[in-house]
């Protein structure tokens, strides 16, 4: 079972950062194919490389097992772009957010 969710959630994960298997892998210090194998469901990372797959992300850990968010480091992103927000601005943020959903 995890393996399945694993090496899905892995590819679109890396597909949504726009990088390659093979330039994650090198990225990683690992073999070119080393991205591929775990995808492909015939390797699975140690749990040392897992935490280096999810900081090459810009994710947590917990981020990577979450499949409610599908993009997890934009999310992120946008909490960081708000931050500065007034209170106002966030309501307003918020109206437009909930109305994108619908």
């Amino acid at each position: 079972m995890y393996d399945d969710f694993f090496s899905v959630r892995l590819a679109r994960l890396r597909t949504q950062k726009g990088v390659s298997a093979r330039e994650m892998s090198l990225s990683l210090g690992q073999a070119d194919n080393y991205i591929n194998s775990i995808e492909n469901k015939k390797n699975f990372p140690s749990m040392q490389n897992f935490f280096y797959i999810c900081e090459y992300l810009n994710i947590t850990p917990q981020q990577f097992f979450d499949t409610d968010v599908k993009h997890p480091a934009k999310v992120d992103e946008l909490i960081e772009a708000v931050k500065g927000l007034s209170g106002e601005q966030l309501d307003n943020l918020i109206a437009i957010a909930k109305g994108l959903r619908r």
